[in-house]
Formats: structure tokens, sequence, C-alpha cells
């Protein structure tokens, strides 16, 4: 039980990462309308989830937790994945400040890398089911977005919790096909959010960072 509230302090809000800064394109398509409610919101998470980064950053993080991982190799892949130069800093900027402060915490050596890849390497000490981490991970990374639209849209808590929710089932699928998959298994698809998060660099009023 340690291990597993280990993993949830690493991924709540209160870690500081700064994920509440990065809304990961989400910004800009609430901005031109293309995310306008609470279905809306559903939708674009999900598609993020099976066909952006989610799976894409499941695949990388599971590869990490394994004691053979080449964790240079895959922070190199994560890097050279990110389809915008924001999403580059989402990536890195969360994954450093992880690895600093886990390390901060536990005195191990955890060098700057790619958020996916640093939760991996820090987190395969943990012994936690591969398909448990993955979950945590997606989830956090689908409240904080949750999050992101109740701040910036007409969204209340109650719905904003509501869409969360209803993407428990996803999630959960998603960790568990993440652990039959390989590197060849890499790829995205999710090209709205892609192309938001490239609108999103030359927004003349920005919250968020990405």
């Amino acid at each position: 039980m340690t291990a597993l509230l280990t993993l949830v302090q690493w991924l709540s809000p209160a870690f500081p990462t700064g994920s509440f800064a990065y809304s990961h394109g989400l910004e800009a398509a609430i901005s031109d309308g293309t995310v306008s409610n609470a279905k809306g919101l559903q939708l674009w998470l999900s598609e993020v989830l099976k066909f952006g980064a989610g799976q894409q950053d499941a695949i990388l993080l599971v590869q990490a937790l394994r004691g053979d991982a080449d964790h240079d190799a895959l922070d190199a892949m994560a890097r050279a994945l990110q389809p915008s130069s924001e999403r580059l800093t989402e990536t890195l900027d969360q994954g450093a400040a992880f690895a600093a402060t886990v390390a901060g915490l536990t005195g191990r050596a955890l060098p700057p890398r790619a958020l996916p890849v640093a939760v991996g390497e820090a987190a395969g000490a943990l012994g936690l089911p591969e398909a448990q981490v993955t979950a945590l991970y997606l989830h956090a990374f689908a409240s904080n977005l949750t999050s992101v639209a109740m701040r910036f849209m007409p969204l209340g808590q109650a719905e904003g919790q509501g869409v969360l929710a209803a993407l428990h089932p996803l999630i959960d699928a998603l960790a568990g096909e993440a652990i039959t998959l390989t590197l060849d298994d890499l790829g995205a698809a999710a090209f709205g959010a892609d192309l938001a998060a490239m609108r999103h660099e030359t927004m003349d009023v920005r919250i968020f960072r990405t």
C-alpha cells in the first residue's frame, strides 16, 4: 500500500511538476470554439487519450518501467515524437520537475527526461503492476486537462467531474492494452489536438503555457 500511496502522491496535483500551467493545446481549442461544452470536452479528451499523447505516453511509460529499459533511448524517442515546440516544452519541463522532486525525496539520481520516461524510471522501483501505474498516469493527465476546462470555459464542478468519471473505462482499457504493446506500436493521429497546440503558440492572450 505504501508504494501505491507514493505513486498517488507523485501524480497528484500537489506534486510540483507545474502541470496546472499546461493545457496541451486545449486552451486554443476552447478559445476558437472547437470545445465549448461537456460533450465536446469528453470527445476531445477521449481522442487525445486513444489516438494522441495518451496512448503514446502510455507505451513509453510501460517501456520505461521495465528493468531492462534504456531510459536514454526512450527519452530521445519521447522528444522526437512531440509535434510542436510547446508540446516538447510541456513534457520536458514537467519531466524535469518530476525527476528533481523525486530525487530530492528518495536520494536517487534521476536525470531530467520527458515526463512519461521520468515517471517510468522513478516508478519502476515501486514494484507496482504496469497497468496500475499507467492507469494512474493517464488519469492524472485527463484530470489536469479537465481542470483546465473547468477554469477556462463555462463548465461546473459536477459537470467537469462527470466528464472525468466517464473517461474511467477508456483509461482502464488503454492501460491494459499498453502493457501488450511495443515501441513499434508508437504513433499518433490526434491531428486536431496537435494543430491546436500549434495555434496556441501564436495566440495573443494566453493563460496557459501550452
